[in-house]
């Protein structure tokens, strides 16, 4: 448990009834949606975005701003969801993997377009658990380096990725064995934004606590970790683990997948 992301302590929710999509959204869809509608992302309107330095050959790197605390990441101009890692970078070979630099707006966007919605954290959490209490979609064993059941950084992160699930950056997403419930990549390969507000409830004393919520008031959640979680850093891949965010945040390592509400119950029928 990360006390500082507010995992904790359980809580009872009750659900109606949903349905989620067995995969992130995926590259071709997001395109579709764009081609489409014209939509233009919010990574697209600022003119820059996140990379993860790894993916970013060297004259770029050069040119690029690393972020203050996070020197991994550079702020990328060009960068965007048809250039995940900027200006040369294209989708085409990898239309399959989940669309990333994506904002909680596009991502609405998308799933409004789609006919869907985004989940809300306790939907999310309930689908990725499958009908279960494990810690992982496929139980309370932590991942082995050897035959990883998901997409994350195995190595020293974050200078040295082994790679020995296949994938340096993002997976197709239907890769690896789905949940109990069919649901593919719950934990790692993107993180997924989550309709609710970010917010984090402590133990902390009532003044700090306010301090943290405005502080976030505005961020929006986000679950089921990414391809640069390890053990060793940030452990997000558990299903309970979580991440707040700017909801015009944009990154090569955050996608969505979409929900859907069921189809309304028809109106009996009037007495005769």
């Amino acid at each position: 448990m990360i006390r500082a992301d507010g995992e904790g302590p359980p809580r009872p929710t009750k659900l109606s009834r949903y349905g989620m999509s067995r995969y992130a959204a995926s590259n071709r869809q997001f395109r579709a949606f764009a081609d489409e509608t014209g939509y233009v992302s919010e990574a697209e309107r600022f003119g820059w975005s996140f990379v993860f330095w790894m993916f970013l050959p060297e004259e770029l790197a050069r040119a690029s701003r690393q972020v203050v605390g996070t020197p991994w990441w550079h702020a990328v101009d060009g960068a965007d969801w048809r250039h995940p890692a900027g200006p040369g970078s294209s989708i085409e070979d990898c239309l399959d993997h989940p669309v990333v630099q994506v904002s909680w707006a596009d991502a609405n966007a998308f799933a409004a377009w789609a006919g869907g919605r985004l989940p809300t954290e306790a939907e999310w959490e309930h689908a990725a658990r499958g009908g279960t209490e494990h810690i992982f979609p496929w139980g309370d064993d932590e991942p082995s380096d050897d035959t990883p059941p998901l997409n994350i950084w195995q190595g020293e992160f974050p200078r040295r990725n082994l790679a020995t699930d296949g994938y340096l950056g993002t997976a197709p997403v239907d890769s690896f064995a789905p949940n109990p419930f069919g649901l593919y990549n719950m934990s790692g390969n993107t993180w997924e934004w989550c309709a609710d507000r970010f917010r984090v409830r402590s133990l902390s004393a009532a003044a700090k606590q306010r301090d943290i919520d405005a502080l976030r008031e505005q961020e929006r959640t986000l679950k089921g970790g990414s391809y640069l979680c390890h053990r060793s850093y940030c452990h997000r891949y558990r299903i309970a683990a979580r991440m707040g965010r700017s909801p015009d945040s944009a990154a090569g390592h955050i996608g969505l997948r979409l929900a859907f509400d069921p189809p309304a119950e028809p109106a009996p029928e009037p007495a005769a």
